[in-house]
């Protein structure tokens, strides 16, 4: 599948389903089937009578069915047929919304573009047909991301905290990426990562309909934990610092200052990405006005640069690079204040606000960046838990008695699994709190919807339980 495919949602045609009103019933009824049509969601006037039979009926009709042919509705609900009986409860729902106009009826929704063509095929010898409508202004598609093996697993991370615009980029392979990085660098320990990694291949074989909440998290499992075994071979951590792994870079008690650092600037490599993406988003959503002036667009990505590029030639003792950084960070802040103050309008009170608002954008992105430290601080907090506990089971092994054995070998399983426990909860916690509130809250302005399609199954039903009127 392309790249292009898995960063935008599937294209949406606008569209109206036309037939005459006589056959309007089997029309729909092979729509639904179809599975693909998301009618509008405008309710009827007044009491429909097969939607009250319905829900007077005792009894499970969450898995509603449908008969091609027209049905007696008292008689499913005699005989206890009550799939069939919801069926029809929807499908009436669904006529009276329809428009008539003359001898047809028309009923207008959604329908993913490379859908309309097959839809058109099977209601076409019915007497139906699809009408592609042009949008107005302000109509907004609903999202439906196209189907992929790779970020289908993945797209809870992101539709937990909000649904994709149609008009955004989906960051899900973006945000996965950034989440299992984050959590290998707080759970760096090679033998804590390899548990990891097996919890997940073993999720990963349980049958979706026994455990659906175990199998779709396996991939995050997978990742994060091989993200763990790179960082612990970086930081020479096995079951702690046991010396069965060599250190290929630091570890982190001996160098807490350099991981804090490094922490800072994994923080502002993922905020740098994450202002390109919010700038593309804002053009696509609004145009390139408001990606100029927002403070996550351009204006909003030349302060953060600026900002990085001074701080940067401070610490590296660059004077041009200083200077750089402040004309940028200027030209940032001067785009971000008129976005501001045009939001808030051209007067006193006005600017006063864009003022407080263009405040709160510098202190924000300050503390945003910040807050990536807790890499490292939590990244730390395991060390010292793994440390503690290897110390304590060296003391009590050496003293070469069956209880030292005993009481080493108990401490050094119960220290690993409080360790493991506990360093995995907060990584995992720490990791989604920083991409939803640091992260996140940039990427996405306005909330899309989801694109729920209208889908009912056929059922072949004995014929006594045919309408014969």
């Amino acid at each position: 599948m392309p790249w292009r495919d898995q960063l935008l949602p599937e294209r949406m045609t606008r569209t109206a389903i036309v037939a005459p009103q006589s056959r309007m019933r089997r029309v729909l009824v092979e729509v639904a089937d179809a599975g693909t049509f998301e009618p509008d969601a405008s309710g009827s006037s007044g009491e429909l009578p097969i939607s009250a039979l319905a829900r007077q009926a005792p009894g499970d009709t969450t898995s509603p069915e449908l008969c091609v042919d027209p049905v007696d509705a008292d008689e499913l609900a005699r005989t206890g047929q009550l799939a069939l009986l919801a069926g029809e409860a929807a499908l009436e729902q669904k006529m009276a919304t329809a428009t008539p106009v003359g001898r047809c009826a028309v009923l207008p929704g959604w329908i993913a573009s490379t859908e309309v063509g097959e839809v058109r095929n099977r209601i076409a010898p019915l007497g139906g047909a699809i009408a592609e409508v042009p949008l107005r202004r302000g109509v907004i598609a609903p999202t439906a991301h196209v189907q992929s093996p790779m970020t289908g697993a993945l797209r809870p991370l992101v539709t937990t905290y909000a649904t994709v615009p149609y008009a955004d980029i989906d960051p899900t392979l973006f945000a996965a990426v950034a989440y299992m990085l984050m959590f290998g660098m707080m759970f760096g320990d090679v033998a804590h990562g390899l548990a990891v990694v097996v919890l997940g291949v073993l999720a990963r074989r349980i049958r979706l309909d026994r455990a659906p909440g175990a199998y779709r998290v396996a991939p995050f499992l997978i990742g994060a934990g091989a993200a763990s075994t790179g960082f612990g071979l970086l930081y020479g951590e096995a079951f702690g610092p046991t010396g069965l792994v060599p250190t290929l870079w630091i570890r982190p008690l001996d160098e807490p200052e350099t991981l804090l650092v490094v922490g800072l600037v994994v923080g502002a490599c993922l905020l740098a990405v994450t202002f390109v993406f919010a700038t593309v988003n804002r053009w696509r959503e609004a145009g390139p006005g408001v990606a100029v002036y927002d403070a996550s667009g351009i204006g909003g990505t030349f302060l953060f640069v600026g900002a990085a590029a001074f701080v940067g030639g401070l610490v590296g003792s660059v004077s041009w690079l200083s200077r750089a950084g402040i004309g940028i960070a200027a030209v940032g802040a001067m785009l971000t204040f008129i976005g501001l103050l045009v939001h808030a309008g051209p007067s006193p009170a006005g600017f006063a606000q864009a003022l407080v608002e263009m405040f709160d954008t510098v202190l924000r992105l300050g503390s945003n960046v910040v807050s990536f430290t807790r890499l490292a601080a939590f990244g730390l907090t395991h060390a010292v838990l793994s440390e503690v506990t290897w110390d304590g089971t060296v003391a009590l092994w050496d003293r070469s008695s069956t209880v030292g054995y005993v009481a080493a070998a108990t401490l050094f399983v119960g220290g690993n699994l409080a360790a493991f426990s506990l360093g995995a909860l907060v990584g995992a916690i720490q990791a989604l709190r920083l991409e939803y509130y640091e992260m996140f809250s940039r990427l996405f302005t306005t909330q899309g919807r989801p694109f729920e399609p209208w889908h009912i199954p056929i059922k072949i039903v004995p014929s006594t339980a045919l309408e014969t009127s």
